[in-house]
């Protein structure tokens, strides 16, 4: 069983990035809409009022700098070129953004992705496709179950992840640099 988490780090401009929360699960029963996929990744609207704490509504521009930068740097990049600092600090990023966590079973051993999860694949699909979600970027975060070494477990993730990012690419006509795919092993569930 391998779960896979999907955040939109959508830049507004160069030096600023939406950092609203919209976090959900969905078990590997098919059952997940594209809508519901959509719905989970698009910023929420940020709300203000008198009793808003005006700190907290204005963001570090040099902090969102920073991360635009860094997120710049992984696109096009290989899930197996990332070290285990760029791995976690993309984990700390996608905390703050809207996600998804979808499970997404592959064959046993492989990274091939299995028959009852292609619904839930193919509704990605469609939502991240969708123009609304246009200018975002978007991490693939893979995941194992904990049985094996941590070696193969984070092998085994990389591949996952860069096969959903490839099926994407390939059957959506996503941009493949919107995409960055991260293994995590057995880490991070």
């Amino acid at each position: 069983m391998t779960s896979f988490r999907f955040s939109g780090l959508k830049a507004i401009t160069v030096c600023a990035a939406l950092s609203m929360t919209a976090g959900f699960a969905f078990a590997g029963d098919g059952n997940v809409s594209a809508a519901q996929i959509l719905n989970a990744l698009q910023p929420k609207p940020v709300m203000r009022g008198l009793s808003a704490d005006p700190k907290a509504a204005q963001a570090d521009p040099a902090a969102k700098a920073k991360e635009t930068s860094f997120l710049q740097g992984l696109r096009n990049r290989k899930t197996r070129s990332l070290s285990l600092s760029e791995r976690e600090q993309i984990a700390e990023i996608a905390t703050t953004k809207p996600n998804i966590d979808l499970e997404i079973n592959f064959d046993y051993n492989s990274a091939s992705i299995s028959t009852a999860s292609m619904p839930s694949v193919k509704a990605l699909g469609e939502a991240l496709s969708d123009a609304k979600l246009k200018g975002s970027t978007f991490v693939v975060a893979g995941h194992t179950d904990g049985i094996g070494g941590d070696a193969y477990n984070q092998n085994l993730s990389e591949r996952r992840a860069e096969t959903i990012k490839r099926y994407l690419v390939e059957k959506y006509a996503l941009a493949n640099g919107d995409l960055v795919a991260v293994g995590y092993g057995k880490t991070k569930l």
